[in-house]
Parts: structure tokens; sequence; C-alpha cells
């Protein structure tokens, strides 16, 4: 994986362990449901009217719509709504990258390499030493339930990586933002039946008072910076790398997670969590280290295209453009293909030939 790629796989682990405290402070005023709701129609709506649908198959946006955003988002702020703790619930969510893992290895058939293997053991290591300390603070059902949330994740991850594979020259951005219509019907529908009709609707009206404007701050950043900017980053990323290459990046989130909990909400870590921490990090990176360049980008060795007489003329109309005309393969048609694709012409003895056209 490049530094530039890295540093937006650092950007988007810092966006998403800090919307845990985002999703604390609004599940304080709204049904975990109804905010999961709220939390895609403010942006479906808007990316309906004003975005175009990728040209990708449905099968794989419902896909990705369905598990990063029904199952993983009721899951988990259900979870979080009856005790799960902020930080723990950051830690176990990443269970979603050795679940992508298996299913990329499983339905994708991606191959891993060796290093990758050991990294993500030694990350999951790491979170199993934090998740020994934790576990004391959290009943059976909201661990549960966050592991599920995580699976749910790990689908969306193989949707957002097969629509990426079928749409390589779309935008990840568009994708993201159409995949947030997906949820809102679900969801609402969910929240009418187990929370009642009224209910959430009565709690939204409660976010516009002097006591409930913190709820709003959430929604916002939940909407907006962990769903448009975080997860449109990463389904770049995972439109650039295999799934098993960028999922351990997750594993990072559980560090902001905790360090924001701590600071925050005075969830205090121990010295085994900051130690199981640290494990994470050095996991995570491993695991990613060796990640082939994308193929679209990859700065390869030129080809060198040999028994090529440098004779051609330097006219700079390449041949074939008239009207009705075939393009020949003479020299000049070839320098033409070759300042495309980056060859190196050379002549029949293997010298490089002149410069292909500019």
């Amino acid at each position: 994986m490049t530094s530039r790629d890295r540093l937006l796989a650092a950007t988007v682990v810092l966006l998403w362990g800090v919307n845990f405290l985002a999703i604390r402070v609004g599940l304080d005023h709204l049904p975990p449901f109804f905010f999961a709701a709220l939390r895609f129609a403010v942006i479906a709506v808007p990316a309906v009217l004003l975005i175009p649908r990728p040209q990708v198959r449905w099968r794989w946006i419902l896909l990705y719509g369905t598990g990063f955003g029904i199952l993983q988002f009721a899951f988990l702020f259900t979870a979080m709504r009856i005790g799960m703790p902020t930080g723990l619930a950051s830690l176990v969510l990443q269970s979603s990258a050795p679940f992508t893992v298996v299913l990329g290895a499983l339905l994708l058939r991606e191959r891993l390499r060796p290093v990758q293997i050991a990294g993500l053991l030694v990350a999951v290591a790491g979170m199993a030493v934090i998740g020994w300390n934790q576990f004391a603070h959290a009943t059976l059902l909201p661990v549960l339930l966050t592991l599920a949330a995580g699976f749910g994740w790990a689908l969306g991850n193989i949707g957002a990586r097969q629509a990426s594979v079928e749409a390589p020259g779309s935008n990840p951005l568009h994708l993201t933002l159409w995949i947030t219509t997906v949820p809102v019907l679900p969801l609402l529908a969910i929240s009418a039946v187990w929370e009642g009709p009224t209910t959430g609707l009565q709690a939204l009206r409660e976010t516009f008072t002097a006591d409930g404007w913190p709820a709003l701050a959430a929604l916002g950043y939940t909407a907006v910076l962990a769903t448009v900017v975080g997860s449109g980053l990463w389904t770049y990323l995972m439109s650039r790398y295999p799934a098993g290459s960028v999922a351990p990046l997750s594993l990072l989130v559980p560090v902001v997670g905790f360090t924001t909990a701590w600071i925050f909400l005075g969830e205090t870590p121990t010295v085994a969590s900051l130690i199981g921490g640290a494990v994470v990090i050095a996991g995570a990176f491993a695991a990613t280290a060796g990640a082939r360049k994308p193929s679209a980008s990859r700065r390869e060795a030129p080809e060198v295209v040999t028994g090529l007489v440098d004779t051609a003329p330097r006219d700079e109309t390449p041949p074939g453009h008239r009207a009705g005309a075939v393009p020949r393969p003479d020299g000049l048609a070839i320098r033409y293909a070759a300042r495309e694709t980056g060859a190196i012409l050379t002549t029949d003895t293997g010298r490089p030939a002149e410069p292909a056209v500019r």
C-alpha cells in the first residue's frame, strides 16, 4: 500500500474511531433504529436527487447497503443502547476484519500471503488482550450483537469490493452515497414495529431544544464525516486493493475509540488495553505492508517493444483519423500507441528508438 493510501486509511481510522463517541451521544437522545435510519436518510435524499447512480449491478449496491447500513448499525446501535461500553464496542466491531478476510477468500477467491495472515493473527491477538480486560464490563448479549454488526460490515465490504471491480472507473463517493438509499426504509420499518410508530419522531422533536442539540451534532458527524467522508475513502481503498489487504486497517479504530471514550466519557483504559492497542497497530501494519499496488495505477517497468524500425514520418496527425480510414500498423501509429501505454520502442538490434510522439 502506498504512503498516500496509508494516510487516507489513517484518516478513516480517526473519523471512525471518534464516530463511536458521536454514536453514544446520539443514542442518549434517539432510539437506535430510528437514529440509524436518520443517519442514512439525511444523505440518501440529496444523493438520489443530485448524484447519478453508479453503473454497477443493483445486487452489489444492495449487498453493500444491507451489510454496511442495515445489519451493522442496527446491531451496533442496539448493543450500545443496552449497555455495550463505547470503547469495547469500537473493539468488538473490528471483528469485521477477520470476517472480511475469510469471506474474501471463500467468495472472491482472494489469495492471502503469509505476511498478511501473520499480521492479522497478531492484530487479533491484540484485540483479544484488550477484550479480555473489557468483557467484565459488558454482558453477553451486547457483545454478541456487536459481533453480528461486525459480520454485517464484512458483507458490506464484499459488496463494495465487487462493485468497484465491476466498474473500476466509477467514483467511489457516488457508490458510497447511493448505498445510503438502501437502509432507510427497512430501518424506519423496524423502528416503527420495534420502537413504536411515533417514538422516533417524538425524540427527534426533542432534539431541537437547548438540551437536545448534541444529538443533532452527533447526527451530523455520523452522516457527513463518518459516512460520506470515511466510508467514501474506505470504498476508494477497497477499489484499489484486495479486501483482505484493506480490512485489517479497521483494527486500528479501537485505539481511537478507547482514547476518545477515556477522554470524554471517563472510560479509563487499563495497561493491558494499551499494550493490546500497540499490538493491534503492529499487526495491522504488517497485514498491509505487503499489499500489492493497484493495477490501474501501478508504475511497472515499461514494456519494451522490439523489432520496430524508427523510420516513420514526424507528422503530428495519427493515421486512421480520417473518416472511414483504417489505422495502419506503421511506425507513427506504433509511436502513438507507445505514448499511451508507456512502452519503449526499440529497433531490431534492441537499441531504443527515438522517443514516441509527444
